[in-house]
């Protein structure tokens, strides 16, 4: 198993720019995929970023597209996500995922498949 720790959230103006950070520990995080997730008040929770095990793939929802960038450091066991640009509807508590890396890629952005979670930092975004 893996334990995840997210950070890097804060208040902010529209316009600027975060970066959160997923720090693991437990099994080796070279042998998971690792993904972000946000929910806020009132709404579902939803796919936001997704990196593979390698850092070979990489998967934007279409509004973080041209916006955030997710990367990830193996030897330092982490996992980052830049924001840039940042709007109001991006206020949300943002969570870290890992699972498996045998588990296919092609299902990154449904939450059900990820096994481990952190417990989440919160963004807020003021117009």
């Amino acid at each position: 198993q893996v334990q995840l720790v997210e950070s890097g959230g804060g208040l902010v103006q529209a316009g600027d720019s975060l970066r959160l950070s997923c720090a693991a520990s437990g099994r080796p995080f070279s042998s998971y995929s690792v993904g972000w997730f946000r929910q806020a008040p009132g709404k579902e929770r939803e796919f936001v970023s997704a990196i593979s095990w390698t850092g070979g793939s990489t998967a934007y929802t279409d509004s973080a597209k041209g916006r955030f960038t997710i990367s990830r450091d193996n030897t330092k066991n982490t996992v980052s996500l830049q924001m840039n640009s940042l709007k109001p509807e991006d206020t949300a508590v943002y969570y870290c995922a890992a699972r498996a890396a045998s588990v296919s890629w092609s299902v990154y952005d449904r939450s059900n498949v990820y096994a481990y979670w952190g417990q989440g930092t919160q963004v807020t975004v003021s117009s």
